[in-house]
């Protein structure tokens, strides 16, 4: 820490409580100088030499003793005693802690150079250009002192040269950087790796480029707010470095903000979330997700305003693809029946799918439809959160199933490329709210996409008894057309490579073999089979009418059972079409001649085997049949 000592005499100042005298003369006091409770006993003759103001307040003639009240001067009777001392010539030591009371009181008692020659004003305002302004650390602690001695520290413009000169050094370039600082945080990201060695030769410990954030958290929040505000006016420091710095000062004034039960605080903590929120870069990742979102929770919590609210959540919209599940879990006010806001994420997520179709629509020049358009790499993150956020709220037996619904509608259908994490939202819903009705049930079910389920999701969910019955026949349907359209890729292969034989001239294939490979080709329910699917169906339908066998004499049940699937329709290939009575279900299951909740879980497809060429031929033809005449009968009228 800089300092200076003025005078050469020594201090006889003797303090005995209340009062203060001079007992290294002989001269009886003159002058008595009240300020507050204490009494300085002083002579005329020192005081009138250096303050112009004693000049106008004691007069020149006469013997008696004068008593002068002093109740406005800055800095109290401190400061007062440190320009007394100086006009006795006496040893004064100045410092970063006590500078601005001197000189604001030398200012009020007008000790300047029309009195007398290098009085205390010009020594003081040597002393902080030569010294204190270039120092790091003074400059912060003078700037901490300025607010005590408003508004002479502001009118006498030390305040603005203690934020420029730390502005100024906060904007140097780290390669510059010559002074001490606080640093016990972790680099930027950006910075990891900067030390290590290169060609054997270790590199010297670089400056991190925030290396001013954490001196700065001592300043109080308008003090910092000017900081902050300077080095943005001279835009030589990153944002993102300027949002750290910010984050390390509001863990550093408010570190319950870290944690989850901020509930307390009063009008100064308010007034300062809503200066750090807008003292924060307008830039889009210049602060992490997660730290928006606590501010959002501490502001919501404290009710600092709707218009920091709306900022901080327009904010978070932008860069939602951040966040994780446990960020977005924001309690609810006082008076809400819910444990979540989930308003607030609802607009949160809003916000980001219109900025995330805005800047589609920029890169495309024009219209983007969302439901043929691929999605973003962002929106394939956030749909991911909220599924994860919905299956949280879903937990709360008083999260209302509409507002469930509306936000999981936010997030298009596209979006989801696999919807197991909706159907696990979806399974949870339905645990704890055991008494919804069937119709809610299909309608929180119509939410997923059933061919977006994975093998493990589908194995599930035919067994889970909390689904409806059409929902759980739809995925087994979707299961099965699965399990086919593998079975015709394997036997398109198989048929590629005889043909690659054949033309070498190394075999010949049979007309089994040739046989086998075609009724593996009729169980495909692609576009390409459709002439061969309407056959088998026209044929299924005429046997089972007739005597309800199918060729060699098994029936659709068996047949069913043998191949281990189900098949089911399903229109729009969706789980919302269906139909919305009780006996419908019923009549699927009665037609499909399952066991009402035991449906099968098999989803091993039939194969064909190593011999018997014709007998798989025919065993491969009865299952098309049977599944083709399933077909018809379920998605008749």
């Amino acid at each position: 820490m800089k300092f200076m000592k003025l005078g050469s005499n020594p201090d006889t100042f003797q303090d005995d409580g209340n009062e203060i005298s001079i007992v290294a003369t002989e001269l009886v006091s003159d002058v008595t100088v009240r300020i507050g409770t204490t009494k300085f006993y002083l002579h005329k003759f020192p005081l009138l030499s250096k303050c112009a103001r004693f000049q106008k307040m004691i007069p020149t003639t006469g013997d008696e003793n004068i008593e002068i009240l002093i109740h406005d001067i800055p800095g109290g009777a401190k400061a007062f005693e440190i320009c007394a001392k100086f006009c006795y010539g006496m040893i004064v030591t100045l410092n970063a802690y006590n500078v601005i009371a001197a000189r604001c009181a030398a200012e009020y008692l007008e000790m300047n150079e029309t009195v007398d020659k290098g009085n205390l004003i010009y020594k003081i305002d040597v002393f902080l250009g030569s010294s204190i302004f270039r120092s790091w650390k003074d400059s912060i602690i003078v700037l901490g002192t300025t607010k005590a001695h408003l508004p002479w520290s502001e009118d006498l413009k030390l305040v603005s040269h203690c934020i420029d000169s730390i502005a100024s050094k906060a904007s140097t370039d780290t390669s510059k950087v010559e002074w001490s600082y606080s640093y016990n945080r972790k680099k930027l990201p950006t910075e990891n790796g900067l030390d290590l060695e290169w060609n054997g030769v270790k590199r010297q410990q670089s400056v991190p480029h925030d290396w001013w954030a954490e001196d700065l958290t001592d300043l109080d929040i308008d003090s910092y707010k000017q900081v902050i505000t300077a080095i943005k006016t001279k835009g030589m420091v990153p944002k993102d470095v300027i949002g750290e710095a910010i984050k390390a000062y509001t863990y550093r004034k408010l570190p319950s903000l870290s944690k989850v039960s901020m509930v307390h605080g009063d009008a100064k903590v308010r007034a300062m979330l809503v200066t750090i929120t807008c003292l924060l870069p307008s830039e889009k990742g210049s602060v992490s997700c997660s730290f928006l979102l606590k501010l959002l929770k501490a502001t919501n919590l404290l009710k600092c305003g709707e218009l920091c609210r709306k900022e901080l959540m327009k904010r978070i919209g932008r860069q939602l693809d951040e966040a994780s599940v446990s960020d977005l879990l924001i309690p609810t006010v006082d008076g809400e029946t819910t444990v979540y806001d989930i308003d607030m994420i609802l607009s949160i997520v809003e916000e980001f799918v219109r900025q995330d179709t805005k800047n589609a629509q920029k890169h495309n020049s024009g219209e983007v439809d969302v439901h043929v358009q691929a999605p973003s790499a962002s929106m394939i993150k956030v749909a991911k959160v909220v599924d994860g956020y919905l299956a949280e709220v879903a937990k709360d037996p008083n999260t209302p199933i509409l507002k469930f619904i509306h936000l999981a509608e936010t997030i298009s259908v596209n979006t989801r490329p696999v919807h197991d994490g909706l159907y696990r939202a979806i399974d949870m819903y339905l645990k704890e709210h055991p008494s919804l009705g069937k119709s809610d049930k299909k309608k929180l079910c119509s939410l997923m996409d059933c061919k977006k389920l994975s093998p493990d999701a589908c194995a599930h969910a035919v067994q889970n008894e909390r689904l409806p019955l059409r929902t759980v026949v739809q995925v087994l349907y979707h299961e099965q057309t699965r399990a086919s359209a593998a079975v015709t890729i394997r036997a398109d292969s198989i048929c590629v490579g005889s043909y690659e034989s054949s033309r070498s001239g190394a075999t010949t294939n049979t007309e089994d073999e040739w046989d086998g490979v075609m009724a593996v080709e009729d169980l495909s329910l692609s576009n390409s089979k459709t002439n061969k699917l309407d056959k088998c169906e026209t044929d299924g339908n005429a046997k089972i009418r007739s005597n309800g066998k199918v060729k060699g004499g098994a029936t659709p049940k068996k047949a069913a059972a043998a191949h281990g699937k189900t098949t089911v329709p399903s229109k729009g290939g969706q789980c919302g079409e269906r139909s919305s009575s009780d006996s419908s279900d019923s009549a699927i299951l009665q037609k499909l001649e399952l066991p009402k909740r035991t449906p099968s879980r098999s989803t091993k497809p039939a194969v064909l085997g190593d011999g018997g060429g014709a007998a798989r031929v025919r065993r491969k033809e009865t299952l098309g049949t049977v599944r083709c005449t399933n077909l018809e009968t379920i998605a008749g009228p």
